[in-house]
């Protein structure tokens, strides 16, 4: 969605902009090409290999600051990066299609690979296989359950209890032959494919994914200055109705009673809402790229 970006970030020559999910640095590029001259980019990764691709795709002129870390410590560093400002700011949510395409990371349910799922295999000591041999049952359970939104969460999680105890399940064919045991024929027939939402679970899990969305969202709209903005691409549910209730929140003003005369909270809107609905990518991107199908952005601008 590099059009929808630009577009409802808002960009021009000279703006700080702030890339949270470095990633491929895709939209990075987009961004540098519409601040420059002038304009300052900076560009935060939790994962080592995006941020030294993305030093190697910024390396023409362009004024980069690359930081590694998770966008939960935003203020950090921000501060680390000596900016006063964003004019912008883009989260970009998910799992980057460099992390799918290398089968060591463990990403994929299409390839054979150790059960990793590490955005940062540096600094995060735990990974998806730790989770699945290590965590009890009802643990499991839960997991799938809230983020994966799956419906046999409590039968999988017995598969996988029952399947470590002959052997500890070590790659991703492991796991993903547990799950297809676990659901039944008649419901593995629809849906897409039958580990899609075990592997978002402990995807979520491994890298506490939808504990720092939230505090990395008002952490951004701390720093942007007035008529900034900040964009937010999401890929599940879960994500995108955290995103919406913090962009809400944020752009509430009195809540005092209706009763109540005179506003005695004195609170005030601290942005407005830019996309009252997400927006989604064209059917044209879908075709081009399957993985953007469940995309979603939504934006909203500093009051």
């Amino acid at each position: 969605m590099l059009a929808e970006v630009t577009q409802h970030l808002s960009l021009h020559p000279g703006s700080i902009v702030v890339d949270c999910t470095l990633g491929g640095a895709g939209h990075a590029k987009r961004i540098a090409d519409s601040i420059a001259p002038s304009g300052i980019l900076v560009g935060i990764d939790q994962d080592e290999s995006a941020l030294d691709a993305a030093e190697d795709a910024l390396r023409l002129g362009r004024q980069a600051i690359l930081l590694k870390g998770n966008f939960g410590e935003l203020d950090r560093l921000l501060v680390e990066a000596g900016i006063p400002y964003a004019d912008g700011i883009l989260f970009d949510f998910g799992v980057s299609s460099p992390q799918l395409d290398l089968p060591e990371r463990g990403f994929s349910y299409h390839q054979d690979a150790p059960l990793d799922m590490r955005m940062d295999s540096l600094d995060n000591p735990l990974t998806a296989a730790q989770v699945v041999n290590e965590y009890s049952e009802d643990d499991l359970a839960r997991i799938l359950r809230e983020y994966g939104e799956e419906r046999w969460a409590s039968r999988i999680a017995a598969f996988i209890v029952a399947a470590r105890g002959r052997r500890p399940l070590a790659t991703t064919f492991d796991l993903v032959e547990v799950v297809k045991d676990a659901i039944p024929a008649s419901a593995r027939r629809e849906g897409g494919h039958p580990a899609r939402r075990t592997f978002q679970a402990l995807r979520i899990e491994v890298n506490r994914e939808l504990e720092v969305i939230e505090e990395g969202l008002k952490a951004a709209v701390r720093w942007l200055a007035p008529g900034g903005r900040v964009v937010v691409i999401s890929y599940h549910s879960l994500e995108d109705r955290i995103v919406k209730r913090v962009l809400s929140e944020l752009a509430k003003g009195c809540v005092c009673p209706p009763d109540v005369p005179i506003c005695t909270c004195g609170r005030e809107p601290v942005v407005r809402v830019v996309t009252r609905r997400p927006i989604l990518p064209s059917p044209e991107e879908v075709a081009e790229n399957p993985r953007a199908r469940s995309a979603r952005l939504r934006a909203a601008e500093r009051l």
